[in-house]
């Protein structure tokens, strides 16, 4: 599970760099954004998957 987050992470960030680059942004909006939800999508998965009520 580690190893999907990492990976995760790591296509996000370069997914923003990309995307900030495509739009031609001065600051590093995407770079900040994508991971953020990435991030948050993958906490709310951990917390349904380890959730005891069904």
């Amino acid at each position: 599970m580690a190893t999907q987050f990492l990976v995760a992470i790591a296509i996000a960030v370069y997914g923003g760099m990309q995307i900030d680059k495509w739009l031609k942004f001065e600051t590093p909006l995407a770079v900040w954004l994508l991971p953020l939800l990435i991030i948050t999508g993958i906490i709310i998965k951990i917390i349904k998957d380890t959730s005891t009520k069904k």
